[in-house]
């Protein structure tokens, strides 16, 4: 893979998430051309920090420094400004983190970090479901719930890159939860998987319905196992993602509202469920939305698998810093 190539044609993209981190080599036409992962939660970032670089190293060590443009990290409250990591509810260390500084450091390539879920949107504007659309919103839907915002072709990232974060919007139907940023009512206590779990649990306990989830403890009761007992026609299993997908419908109607979006566009492990979270989604917002918004937005999944938007979101970081 060595070139003598003297412009970057390659860069790592890096989507650190509250479960696993993920990272990738990249070509400029947006190809992942290598691609590993490990667990998020080690005993100390500064571990998670040795990991990642070894693994980075490892990925390009065949490759002329001069032909990569950098480490791009998409990661939960980072701040795009200074490079850390400020009070991130999801991940297992304490902030603030110098997330930069620590990789930039260990593998001495230029790194850059934004927002997890703006690096989503920069993936699905530039490779994915978002190609051609200058207005839209991306919510990821994972361990907790984010979005990148795009309004007239431009990213809304704010003073320091915290613009939009719409899973920390409070609503009725969350007022009994409680989120780890220490609010009630966060639209992540719903529409995320701890949230998806949660809305199992009540289920199962407010109904005498049988269903193959009870007695699953916490760890097999996944967003997977409730959207395959729903494809089952497990009746509980139903009724999970018709809730969540009214709530994120309603939320989607309040979210309209600031930002006219032609399409807003649903990505993660949550967001798996497709048409189980679509279709109840769809419905609420016509129903909820303000007449000028009604029937007028397109609700999609990403067309990027995994965590591809992510990455090759991420990946683009270094390039567009340049």
């Amino acid at each position: 893979m060595e070139t003598n190539s003297k412009y970057p044609l390659y860069s790592i993209g890096v989507d650190l998430g509250g479960t696993n981190t993920v990272y990738a080599l990249v070509d400029t036409q947006g190809n992942i051309l290598k691609c590993d992962s490990f667990p998020t939660a080690t005993p100390t970032v500064e571990e998670w920090a040795d990991i990642l670089s070894a693994g980075i190293l490892q990925m390009t060590n065949s490759i002329k420094r001069d032909n990569i443009s950098g480490i791009g990290i998409g990661a939960p409250c980072a701040n795009a400004i200074t490079g850390c990591i400020e009070a991130a509810t999801d991940l297992p260390w304490p902030s603030p983190i110098p997330l930069a500084v620590m990789i930039e450091s260990r593998t001495g390539m230029k790194t850059v970090i934004t927002n997890d879920a703006n690096a989503a949107a920069i993936g699905e504007m530039t490779y994915g479901a978002a190609i051609g659309l200058t207005n839209f919103i991306v919510l990821t839907l994972g361990t907790g719930v984010g979005a990148g915002v795009v309004v007239d072709g431009h990213l809304l990232s704010g003073r320091s890159g915290f613009a939009g974060e719409l899973g920390h919007v409070t609503f009725p139907f969350a007022a009994d939860r409680d989120c780890g940023c220490g609010r009630k009512g966060c639209l992540q206590t719903v529409a995320s998987a701890k949230g998806i779990r949660t809305t199992t649990k009540r289920m199962l306990e407010s109904s005498a319905l049988e269903s193959e989830l009870r007695g699953l403890d916490d760890d097999d009761l996944t967003p997977k196992a409730v959207e395959d007992a729903a494809m089952k026609g497990d009746e509980i299993a139903k009724s999970v993602y018709q809730f969540t997908g009214r709530c994120l419908g309603s939320a989607a109607s309040e979210f309209a509202a600031f930002t006219d979006p032609e399409a807003i566009i649903l990505f993660g492990g949550v967001a798996k469920a497709g048409e189980l979270l679509l279709e109840p989604m769809k419905q609420e917002f016509d129903r909820c939305a303000l007449h000028l918004y009604k029937s007028r937005v397109k609700f999609m999944c990403s067309m990027l698998k995994d965590a591809d938007a992510a990455i090759l979101g991420a990946a683009s970081l270094t390039m567009m810093k340049k």
